[in-house]
């Protein structure tokens, strides 16, 4: 926890790490997303009383039902990150093509973002989230847009849940805030975060055993032995989870979905940054996730991400004859 003469507000964070000239722009940039992310959460709060509940009756790039949250966050994260003026190309799970800003070629950076993150959860009132990675930019479409994890500069998600938390990570730093909703502030609460050593919990959805690989079968089968199954559906959810109590989360390839389920340049890099920053590490199952070169904005991956050792476990039963 961020002791007393700690307490600072997200801004004055932002500023001190911006002094860093390779993150020059970057406070405005997670500014954005934190004004954005006070209006999705006025609107998650506010429930079927404020009629934004359901499906549009529309399918996105995935062929997913598209919820009316959806279209809202992308929407409101779009204004955000584009008035900056500091973001020259923006990539949303919701968009089948990059937004790129007139005059892009002099903007600081690329953001990739899955705007709201477990949508499906909506109308349960369960926990949702959006998640960002952000790169810098040189307005070269196919050397900038697909980049690979190992260049972000900065990753970020944000949690709404029994209260409103973003997490920020640059380089060797993770830190998270909490949104004070008199203000519409967030206040650092926790500087530095590492993963516990001990991981408490494994998270993967068991009602997908019977697709999966025979070594992926004993893998999991492993993980129930020593750990205890914590599972909300909702990847921002469960991630926050395990990286406050240790542990891990899968999304292994299987039969339906052979190439993976999540997409790599907004939902598995930025959350590999993130883990890697407090001490962790995320895997496809054969290579380093922030390794992977991508070759399609909307890219699918396995993941396996959370303390290395049970990581480094799951990987290794993954890979033997």
């Amino acid at each position: 926890m961020a002791t007393s003469d700690e307490i600072k507000s997200l801004g004055q964070y932002m500023l001190s790490v911006s002094k860093d000239e390779r993150l020059e722009g970057l406070d405005a940039v997670i500014e954005a997303i934190s004004r954005g992310a006070v209006r999705i959460q006025k609107t998650v709060e506010s429930g079927a009383l404020g009629r934004w509940l359901g499906s549009t009756g529309k399918t996105n790039v995935h062929g997913e039902d598209v919820q009316t949250l959806d279209e809202i966050g992308s929407r409101v994260f779009e204004e955000e990150l584009l008035a900056t003026g500091r973001v020259g190309a923006l990539g949303s799970e919701e968009v089948e093509t990059v937004i790129k800003e007139a005059g892009s070629s002099g903007r600081d950076f690329v953001v990739m973002m899955d705007p709201i993150d477990g949508s499906s959860n909506i109308d349960v009132a369960i926990s949702i989230g959006s998640i960002f990675g952000i790169w810098r930019h040189t307005g070269k479409y196919n050397e900038d847009i697909l980049k690979p994890g190992n260049q972000l500069v900065a990753a970020s998600y944000t949690i709404y849940g029994s209260s409103t938390v973003m997490v920020v990570a640059t380089k060797n730093h993770v830190s998270s805030f909490t949104l004070d909703p008199r203000n519409d502030t967030f206040w650092l609460t926790t500087r530095d975060l590492k993963l516990p050593t001990d991981g408490a919990y494994y998270s993967v959805n068991e009602g997908y055993f019977s697709r999966w690989s025979r070594n992926m079968q004993d893998a999991v089968t492993n993980l129930r032995n020593s750990l205890s199954l914590r599972y909300v559906g909702s990847l921002v959810a469960d991630f926050h989870r395990n990286l406050l109590k240790g542990g891990i989360f899968l999304y292994p390839a299987d039969d339906s979905s052979p190439s993976g389920k999540l997409r790599l340049m907004y939902e598995a890099n930025p959350l590999s940054f993130i883990i890697e920053q407090a001490g962790g590490s995320s895997s496809t199952g054969k290579i380093r996730m922030m390794d992977v070169i991508p070759d399609s904005l909307h890219q699918r991956t396995p993941i396996i991400i959370g303390n290395s050792d049970l990581v480094d476990g799951i990987v290794s039963v993954l890979n033997r004859s």
